[in-house]
């Protein structure tokens, strides 16, 4: 469907604005037009267009790269705006040099119509996305949460989108990726969302806890019900009550303890330990693992019922090495969260070679890795403005180191390669399960599961 916005074209050929703002009319879009750059920019000045159609030959000069110093001056005043450049000048360099400088696409006359209209449609599709984004970062500063959502990478455009399209209902949402990826913030966002937004977000980790606490802290007990039980505690779920329940690392749940959520989920009620009677609560779920549960579920390692249960909708969240064009904006974000540890309190900036070195870096950590090298890096540079590659633990020269002997199937490459970094990263914390986990974003109990898989004793 058309944007509501307005669309822009600039040509100074006034048959082709005829012709073809003609189409673009006929397809649903209001299109203002201008034939020279002074009255195209009063005209993007003067009104919020989403889509520029531009043309990069006009007058007064008619020279390209003026016309590319006039592309490169819209971006600047309104960078969420995309432009699709329209030439007659179909030479390569001027294609990458529009694109360089932030041109959502190019085309070159004579343009097929059936073209412009897709080509203008996906524009405005992005432009629909990353607005959206916008709205949930806003949503969570109002909020007082972090607002780490950054990034218009397509996967991750998809995956906050699908997120703010479930949020408003109460169906279960189950939020799968990589340690590290941002789920428990995902989660929040969608109970932001949500009418549920004025109630409790009440998170905990399954994978923190012994399953005889994480029943007790899940649905509470009352005093005496075992040693050490002084008084009634109400559980996770009464806290939740209201409001959204997040079960962070699912998949390290106890098929007994998962026949007890199973139940709860199901018919709304929940029994302290130790209790008669059950108490009745009304709670949104969303649960998150890195683990592959339709798999588990398959090999009986978690129950088939309740995996159809907090399956409602499931929102994979990418790697950050799926979304390297973010790379930029997600390390600006956290330097700028770490400006209280610079001397002048200003932001300290990337170097261009520490850039490449960030782009080099494979990041198993994901954005976690990202923030905390950001936080180092910072502390390392002092009084220089610039973080240079000296102030990263990497150098950003490292190239995949080959696979183990022996592994052929990209699963056998995948598990050794896993269990290097699992080996590395032991050995950097001096042996220490707890900071290796860490360390390495599992949780202990997953990282428990590793080393005993991997036969790391």
């Amino acid at each position: 469907m058309p944007a509501p916005h307005p669309l822009l074209l600039v040509d100074d050929d006034a048959a082709f604005r005829k012709v073809y703002g003609g189409l673009l009319r006929e397809a649903g879009y209001e299109v203002s037009e201008a034939a020279d750059r002074p009255s195209a920019r009063a005209a993007f000045d003067a009104r919020d267009f989403p889509l520029v159609l531009l043309d990069l030959m006009l007058p007064p000069d008619g020279s390209v790269n003026a016309g590319l110093d006039g592309l490169a001056a819209l971006l600047s005043a309104r960078p969420g705006t995309k432009v699709i450049v329209i030439s007659g000048a179909g030479d390569t360099r001027h294609t990458l040099e529009a694109v360089r400088l932030g041109a959502y696409d190019f085309l070159t006359k004579p343009v097929d119509p059936d073209v412009l209209l897709v080509v203008v449609q996906r524009a405005l599709a992005r432009v629909a996305l990353e607005r959206q984004v916008e709205a949930l970062r806003t949503s969570l500063a109002r909020a007082g949460g972090d607002t780490a959502l950054v990034g218009q990478s397509p996967p991750f455009l998809a995956a906050v989108t699908l997120a703010e399209r479930v949020a408003p209902s109460d169906i279960p949402v189950l939020v799968t990726g990589e340690n590290g990826t941002g789920k428990e913030l995902l989660a929040r966002t969608v109970h932001l969302k949500s009418r549920r937004h004025a109630g409790p977000f009440v998170p905990i980790n399954c994978g923190a806890l012994p399953e005889s606490l994480l029943e007790s802290a899940l649905f509470g007990h009352v005093k005496g019900s075992f040693t050490g039980a002084t008084k009634d505690h109400r559980g996770l779920f009464a806290e939740a009550d209201g409001g959204t329940l997040f079960l962070d690392e699912l998949g390290d749940m106890t098929p007994s303890l998962q026949v007890k959520v199973l139940r709860a989920l199901e018919t709304g009620d929940i029994l302290p330990v130790g209790a008669d009677l059950p108490v009745k609560v009304d709670v949104r779920l969303i649960s998150a693992t890195h683990q592959d549960l339709g798999r588990m579920q398959k090999e009986g390692t978690f129950r088939e019922d309740l995996y159809w249960r907090v399956k409602g909708v499931e929102v994979r969240l990418p790697p950050l090495r799926e979304r390297a064009s973010d790379l930029p904006l997600l390390a600006k974000h956290f330097l700028n969260q770490c400006a209280h540890l610079c001397p002048d309190g200003r932001a300290r900036l990337l170097s261009d070679a520490a850039a490449e070195a960030l782009a080099a870096h494979a990041w198993p950590g994901n954005l976690r890795e990202l923030r905390h090298e950001m936080q180092r890096a910072t502390v390392l540079a002092g009084e220089r403005r610039e973080i240079q590659p000296e102030d990263l633990s990497f150098t950003g020269s490292e190239r995949p180191r080959a696979s183990a002997p022996g592994a052929t199937t990209l699963a056998q490459k995948v598990e050794a390669l896993e269990r290097r970094e699992i080996e590395e990263a032991l050995k950097r914390c001096g042996g220490n399960r707890t900071h290796t986990a860490e360390a390495l974003g599992l949780s202990r109990q997953g990282l428990l599961k590793k080393l005993e898989r991997f036969g790391l004793t």
